[in-house]
């Protein structure tokens, strides 16, 4: 079973025709509230691999709980896991998208800060297991679940995003580290590592730096690895000729691999058919609403170009 411990977000998304700058007021014509957030996102799309998935978060006694856990139970994904706050509102995410499908993301954390580690319980926490976190959920209870995860032999899995600093320790609790370009520079400074502007350069140094796997996504320049022990792997992004919205499309990169890691799939075969998840995304308005089921993914692995591996 994969278990992702999350965020769980009402989105509301307001597509306009450009992103408003500083001060700036921008119109648009209507707006549409969809059911977002990193956790429930990555929960959903790993469910569409076929994989068994648990969702672990926090949510508000309101309607958009409601609607949102209906969902993503309609899925497969299971929400027995998640919690009810007696006094914060479902969290709550804005996101101003423009006609290039680029976006701007405000996000209100509401229950989702009282979301616990140990709502995980040890009986789940197998080495047959993962576990999946993102970084819009308390920190000290990221740091708590790896440490868990990690001492039950659970393969652990964070994408750091956004991006805060990691107590060293929990670094080196981590299997998988996934983190976009920005990310991975910012935790270059907090570490006072070389910040390089190559992206393999960064991998290596961050892989180095926790002693696990980590992955740099590049958007339409696809996504690097370097492996605990050193291999380097480049994954070629699948171009999308009409780009609707890429909201979301980090977390179907994120949700989809950790699925296929689970389901023992190598690290390069993740990535590709991470890569094709997080572009086939960008073909409709939300997130959860725009990601592929496996058969999709699979009838369009075909198109991810070459990938290059060099051995440590």
């Amino acid at each position: 079973m994969l278990i992702v411990f999350g965020s769980i977000n009402m989105d509301m998304v307001f597509p306009a025709d450009h992103l408003p700058q500083p001060g700036e007021t921008v119109l648009c014509g209507d707006y549409e509230i969809t059911s977002g957030g990193k956790g429930a996102n990555q929960a959903l799309a790993a469910s569409r691999l076929g994989t068994k998935v648990a969702l672990v978060g926090c949510v508000g006694d309101d309607g958009p709980a409601l609607r949102m856990l209906r969902s993503l139970r309609r899925d497969g994904v299971m929400t027995t896991g998640v919690a009810e706050s007696p006094d914060l509102a479902t969290g709550c995410a804005v996101i101003v998208t423009d006609k290039a499908g680029h976006n701007q993301i405000v996000v209100a954390s509401g229950a989702n800060s009282q979301a616990k580690a140990d709502q995980v319980p040890d009986e789940i926490l197998k080495p047959d297991n993962a576990v999946l976190m993102q970084m819009e959920m308390p920190p000290e209870e990221n740091w708590e679940l790896i440490r868990r995860a990690h001492d039950h032999g659970t393969t652990t899995i964070l994408n750091l995003a956004p991006a805060i600093h990691i107590p060293q320790s929990a670094l080196e609790k981590l299997d998988y580290l996934i983190v976009n370009g920005l990310e991975a520079r910012q935790m270059a400074e907090m570490f006072g590592l070389t910040v390089e502007k190559d992206a393999m350069k960064l991998a290596r140094a961050l892989s180095q730096q926790g002693k696990l796997t980590c992955i740099i996504t590049l958007s339409e320049q696809g996504s690097v690895a370097c492996t605990k022990d050193g291999a380097l792997i480049t994954v070629p992004a699948v171009i999308q000729e009409n780009v609707v919205d890429t909201t979301g499309a980090g977390d179907a990169y994120c949700g989809t691999f950790a699925a296929a890691i689970h389901d023992k799939r190598g690290i390069i075969e993740a990535m590709k058919m991470a890569s094709v998840a997080g572009s086939l995304a960008c073909r409709a308005k939300g997130a959860q609403d725009s990601y592929a089921y496996l058969g999709d993914i699979q009838d369009n692995l075909h198109l991810v170009g070459e990938v290059t591996q060099t051995k440590a």
